[in-house]
């Protein structure tokens, strides 16, 4: 249940101000089809997190737990210091042709943007370090959706309010805590 709970939280906090929820507004301002555009990003991302879960899963049987645990460590670092860099949306992102409709538009274009991102790392890192791929990458997923459901229905209402700032601060911070518990050996 840890890593569930673990999961689900970092990455809901990763993901506010991320380029993928600035994608979900775009997305919402775009097509004003709030319904498909939240299945299409709940099948993005357990798409996306379901590979990244099973390339976190499969690192575990490549290295031994020192290794694993300085890696880990060291991952969980430096994602805490990429966590107090703003992402900026590509504006490429959101221009995806809607000819395939609006559900298979967001799969595609959310998805592709989802690679490579801090949540996605997040999802290899932490499916790497509690080797629960299912829990990791349901907790990623529901983390995800926490974050971008609300900006598909309810907008620029939310990132107004919201200070961005602080809350890359404190997911920073966990990041941070999470190296060094792991670099400490205490997980």
């Amino acid at each position: 249940m840890e890593s569930f709970i673990v999961s689900t939280g970092i990455v809901a906090l990763a993901e506010i101000g991320d380029k993928t929820q600035l994608l979900s507004l775009v997305l919402a301002a775009r097509f004003r089809k709030p319904w498909p555009i939240v299945f299409g990003i709940l099948v993005a991302t357990l798409a996306n997190h379901g590979l990244a879960g099973a390339l976190g899963s499969w690192v575990t049987t490549l290295l031994g737990p020192d290794v694993l645990r300085w890696v880990l460590g060291a991952s969980f670092i430096a994602m805490a210091l990429w966590m107090l860099i703003p992402d900026k949306l590509d504006p490429s992102e959101g221009d995806a042709a809607p000819r395939f409709g609006v559900f298979l538009t967001t799969v595609v274009v959310f998805f592709l943007a989802e690679m490579g991102d801090k949540t996605q790392i997040a999802t290899v890192m932490l499916a790497a370090q509690y080797n629960a791929w299912a829990t990791v990458v349901a907790g990623t997923t529901l983390g995800m959706m926490l974050a971008n459901a609300p900006v598909v229905w309810l907008g620029d209402a939310i990132t107004r309010r919201v200070p961005l700032r602080l809350v890359h601060i404190v997911s920073a911070v966990i990041f941070m805590v999470l190296g060094c518990v792991a670099l400490l050996g205490w997980a």
